[in-house]
């Protein structure tokens, strides 16, 4: 499922739902529906730019990478297939981290599942 945020601030930014889950997760707001207003901006932001730093610090577990070679199986048996690439935090959560920026400057809310 998709969740769209929506903010008179940005463009909309459209994430998936589990991915939307861990952000809104660190800002304690519910995943179905909701507001981030301009004046929680400010927090939100420092909130989202500790947790991206704390991820980048970290290489991926072990536990992610067993997942991923058991889903994209052995290299030996297709060579010719590309490898499976991981996508960070951070890369997922930068188009939101700037939508909760131009929000904070600019004194908008942000708004999804209305």
């Amino acid at each position: 499922m998709l969740i769209t945020f929506h903010s008179k601030a940005a463009a909309d930014v459209t994430m998936y739902k589990e991915h939307a889950k861990r952000i809104l997760d660190l800002l304690g707001k519910d995943v179905t529906r909701g507001v981030i207003t301009a004046a929680e901006a400010l927090d939100a932001v420092q909130v989202l730019e500790k947790e991206i730093a704390d991820t980048r610090a970290h290489a991926a577990s072990d536990d992610m990478q067993r997942d991923v070679n058991a889903h994209h199986g052995d290299a030996a048996e297709d060579a010719d297939h590309e490898g499976a690439q991981l996508v960070s935090f951070s890369t997922r959560a930068f188009p939101l981290l700037e939508m909760l920026r131009a929000s904070r400057d600019g004194g908008n809310d942000i708004l999804w599942g209305v």
